[in-house]
């Protein structure tokens, strides 16, 4: 099936959210932290949050994962602000979903379905699409039920756009059979990038990449230091397809920078499954450049969140640069001496970072 070329228009009229926050028996939970992420999520996928709720589950309800109390105040809070979807910030079953659904009577998404959502917007090249499109349907196909018995809310909206809009097939034979062939598609574009990498590795061209928490400045100093054009914006996933430029550091030091996709907790598995192809740049690098939003109040829990991704995708053991990022912004940097101070938006400390990798790959 062909995949329409087409980005999705954010600016169209915007569903009412209700967001809501849950931990799992942990009384020292952020639900401010939680909740503000989820909110940029949302505003990224073109949703209206409206309010906000959460819960600390002590016990799990086997149907609704959350208390049923707390269902019912959802359901206040669904007619009270004419809200339109209920995103739940954490990965449920079908049952689950569908079944807080019929009880709220508003259609219901998780954390899950609005970043493969965000992914299914922000994908603009056709490898992207068909690493979204795996993704979605390996994550719908446990769920297709909810999507077959609760079709008036589940048609359309954030949380089921897809590459091309399809309807999304129902028939589990058809859905195992159609992931089958992406995965065959994909395996093919992990084929050409490993010609593609072995032959840069024939040149001696050395390989860095740039990885970090999504929103931290990536594609920003990927087009800083080589012009990429890469479009950068102060949104969640700004960009999603990987992007690679030669650049020059000095006689006979070129190397090649790789612009990944941005990390974020809970990110699905799905997720990591479907754009294997992709993230295998950053295991195959030479260098890593671990970009660092300085600015950022929770910076060392989105630092951690990094660094548990490249260890569940196989890029630990990696020559790494911390590249702290927006460092006009705060007055003291005391505490940042584990690495290179930059900010990409005022073109400072770029020399220093440029040096640092010429050591790092170059200098024995």
């Amino acid at each position: 099936m062909a995949l329409k070329e087409k980005l999705y228009n954010l600016e169209s009229k915007k569903e009412n959210a209700l967001i809501v926050g849950v931990a799992f028996n942990d009384s020292k939970a952020d639900f401010d932290r939680e909740l503000e992420e989820l909110e940029s999520l949302c505003f990224t996928a073109g949703l209206k949050v409206k309010g906000s709720i959460c819960q600390n589950v002590k016990e799990e309800n086997p149907r609704t994962l959350i208390g049923s109390g707390k269902v019912e105040e959802i359901k206040n809070l669904v007619e009270e602000l004419d809200i339109d979807v209920v995103v739940i910030d954490c990965e449920l079953s079908g049952s689950q979903l569908g079944n807080i659904s019929e009880i709220v009577n508003a259609k219901v998404i998780d954390r899950s379905m609005l970043i493969l959502d965000i992914f299914a917007c922000r994908a603009q090249t056709s490898e992207g699409r068909l690493q979204v499109k795996l993704a979605q349907l390996k994550y719908s196909l446990p769920r297709l039920g909810l999507f077959s018995t609760s079709s008036n809310r589940y048609g359309g909206g954030v949380g089921m756009r897809g590459p091309g809009e399809t309807k999304l097939e129902l028939n589990k034979r058809k859905v195992r059979d159609e992931i089958l062939k992406l995965e065959k598609e994909i395996e093919k574009i992990k084929n050409q990038r490993n010609i593609k990498a072995g032959e840069r590795k024939k040149n001696r061209l050395k390989q860095v990449a740039i990885v970090g928490y999504t929103n931290a400045g990536k594609s920003t100093l990927m087009n800083l230091i080589t012009k990429a054009g890469t479009y950068a914006d102060d949104l969640l996933f700004a960009t999603l397809d990987t992007t690679s430029r030669k650049l020059w550091l000095g006689e006979s030091k070129s190397v090649i920078i790789i612009d990944t996709v941005g990390f974020i907790d809970k990110l699905p598995h799905a997720f990591i499954d479907a754009f294997n192809a992709t993230l295998k740049e950053t295991v195959d690098a030479d260098l890593l450049l671990h970009v660092i939003d300085a600015s950022d109040k929770n910076y060392l829990e989105k630092v951690k969140v990094v660094e548990k991704v490249l260890n569940e995708i196989g890029a630990t053991n990696k020559k790494i640069i911390k590249v702290y990022n927006k460092c006009d912004k705060i007055i003291d940097t005391s505490k940042l001496t584990d690495g290179v101070l930059i900010s990409a938006k005022e073109n400072k400390g770029i020399d220093l970072l440029k040096e640092k990798i010429v050591e790092e790959l170059f200098e024995e």
